[in-house]
Parts: structure tokens; C-alpha cells; sequence
């Protein structure tokens, strides 16, 4: 009997063993292996996850996924993350940049950093572009699940800290647009006086648990924001601000694209 796909996927994964099975992070190839497996059904059979544009993602060096966010929940993360770890040949491991609250959540930051999620400082992007890895980044922060569902796939506050870094590491900035998780499980109240472990804010969904909606995932053409640039660019605000606005641009663009080729929210 062959390996599962999560054993196969951890297995052929680049992975950084710092000598006990798990990388600086905590990253853990059996724990990320029965993720991968559990999550199977969510994936293909529940979310029906449609998936254009991955081979946009480079096989090897320091890159960065960008993607617009929603949902209650990051449910648009971990399908983003299972899509990855699925569809690039070798399989690459998207380290998912977390809020900086995330890393406080009992059982829950462990089992996060067990599957390759990172909290959100500047210092650990920048030692895992410095290593050669992929990284996930939602720009749009807490501000992207906290909007009103009359305005979802609309953009809101966007970071630039990763354009930052990919003018400094010359990684490609890859645009994705993820749509259906603003649908799955949309936000009817925020508890701003109701703060647990430091997050913004205590969410109350419309439902109990996500709807089946059918998720759709595509990946861009690579960004270059570096070329014209050199390194000590990265240190000027303007310019940053400018390659940001680039990413974001590409972003809301191929929102509006996939939104309107989508044939409904459940199909």
C-alpha cells in the first residue's frame, strides 16, 4: 500500500530538521502529514476547491504569496495552504504569517506552528526568505475578516512590510485571490469590549459552522517589485508604498476576474 498524500507531501517537502524532528518554528512533518490527510474531504469534497495559476509559484528561493482575506475564521488560509502543498511539484510548504495574537491562543498556536505557521515579525520573514522559503502573507490583516459582508472582496488596510522584503530578498511577490470564504462563514457582530489573548475583537458568526461554499483559488503572474531597485531601496518609504500599491492592485484585480467567472457562490 502506497504512502497517503500527507505522508508523501511531508515526505518530498524541503524541510529544515533543527535535530529533533522539528524546524526552528516548530514545524513537524508527521503533524503537518495527518493534517493533510484529515483535511482531505474538507478540501475536495466539502469546499470543492477550484485551483488555476499554481504553476506561478517557483519551485525553489524565497518567494511570497500575497492574498486578499475574509471570513470569520482563516478558513481561506488553510485552503490556500492545502492547495499549495497539493499542487507545486516539488511540493513547497507555505509558512503562513499569523497575526501577533495567534501566538498566545493555548493548543491552538502549537497546532498552528506544527503545520509551518509563523507569528508575524519581522525577524522571522526575514530568516525564512534568508532560507529560501515560501511565505503566505495577507496584507489585509484582522481588517479583512472585521469588514461588513456588504463589503466583501473589497480590500481594506493594507500592510507593506512585505514589499519591504521583497525589494531587500529579491523574492517574487505571487497575487492570489482566494473567493468563497467571505460567503462560508461571514461575520454578523464584533465584541470589541470582549478581547481574548489579545485578539482585536470576540467574532459571532451567522452560522454554527461554515457553509459548503465553493471555493476558488487563483494564483497570478509573479511580481518582480525589486527590478529597477537596489538593496537600500528597501529602506525608502515611498518606494516601498509604491510596490505594495503594485501587489494590491494585482490582488483586487484578479478578484474582480475570478468573481466574475464564478457561476454561483455554491457551484
Amino acid at each position: 500500500m502506497g504512502a497517503s498524500t500527507g505522508t508523501r507531501i511531508a515526505r518530498d517537502a524541503p524541510f529544515h530538521d533543527e535535530g529533533h524532528g522539528f524546524d526552528v518554528f516548530g514545524l513537524h512533518p508527521p503533524s503537518l502529514a495527518s493534517a493533510i490527510d484529515a483535511t482531505s474531504a474538507i478540501y475536495e469534497r466539502y469546499f470543492r476547491v477550484d485551483s488555476q495559476g499554481a504553476e506561478h509559484i517557483p519551485k525553489t528561493g524565497p518567494a511570497i504569496l500575497v492574498a486578499n482575506h475574509g471570513g470569520m475564521l482563516p478558513i481561506d488560509a488553510a485552503m490556500l495552504f492545502l492547495d499549495v502543498v497539493r499542487r507545486t511539484d516539488p511540493p513547497r510548504i507555505p509558512r503562513a504569517v499569523a497575526d501577533h495574537f495567534v501566538p498566545r491562543l493555548p493548543l491552538v498556536s502549537t497546532f498552528f506552528a506544527r503545520l509551518g505557521v509563523v507569528s508575524g515579525t519581522r525577524a522571522n520573514v526575514r530568516y525564512l526568505l534568508e532560507r529560501g522559503e515560501l511565505i503566505a502573507i495577507f496584507p489585509e490583516g484582522v481588517s479583512g475578516p472585521a469588514k461588513p459582508f456588504r463589503e466583501r472582496y473589497c480590500v481594506q488596510h493594507w500592510a507593506v512590510g512585505f514589499a519591504e522584503l521583497a525589494i531587500r530578498y529579491r523574492a517574487p511577490v505571487i497575487p492570489v485571490a482566494i473567493i468563497g470564504a467571505e460567503e462560508s462563514w461571514p461575520l454578523v457582530m464584533k465584541l470589541r469590549n470582549v478581547r481574548v489573548f489579545g485578539a482585536p475583537y470576540l467574532p459571532i458568526p451567522a452560522s454554527l459552522v461554515p457553509l459548503p461554499t465553493h471555493f476558488h483559488i487563483r494564483y497570478g503572474t509573479p511580481l518582480h517589485l525589486d527590478h529597477g531597485h537596489i538593496y537600500t531601496d528597501a529602506e525608502n518609504p515611498a518606494i516601498v508604498a509604491a510596490a505594495a500599491d503594485t501587489a494590491r492592485a494585482a490582488v483586487e484585480r484578479l478578484v474582480q476576474e475570478t468573481l466574475a467567472t464564478r457561476r454561483g457562490v455554491f457551484r
